[in-house]
């Protein structure tokens, strides 16, 4: 199993058990990267730990405060308007450059339904 399988793995066992999730913004808002292919992400992080070591351990995301969204409000409202909008949900991204698997959110919304 790759780092981004486990991390996702993680993320599906470990939302559950926290109902919530983290995200992380700052003045500008939540991020929301694209890729090389120009697709964009919103990172989630199954806890708060993970998220806080990403913006400690990221350059580009320091600076950035950690946010609980709880997992109701995150499923019915965050999930349909990243839908909309063409945003994946970025899985638990991890290490020195805040990568991960990059998930559509029907997909993610299916884990816990």
């Amino acid at each position: 199993m790759s780092l981004s399988a486990a991390h996702a793995a993680a993320f599906r066992r470990e939302v559950p058990q926290e109902g919530r999730v983290w995200s992380i913004r700052d003045a500008g808002g939540f991020p929301a990267p694209r890729d090389g292919d120009g697709t964009r992400a919103m990172p989630f992080w199954s806890k708060q730990s993970r998220a806080q070591r990403v913006v400690t351990a990221v350059e580009a995301y320091r600076g950035f405060e950690v946010v609980d969204i709880p997992l109701a409000d995150w499923l019915d409202s965050w999930l349909p308007g990243l839908r909309r909008d063409g945003v994946l949900v970025g899985v638990n991204w991890a290490g020195a450059r805040a990568t991960g698997y990059d998930v559509d959110p029907d997909r993610v919304s299916s884990w816990f339904g």
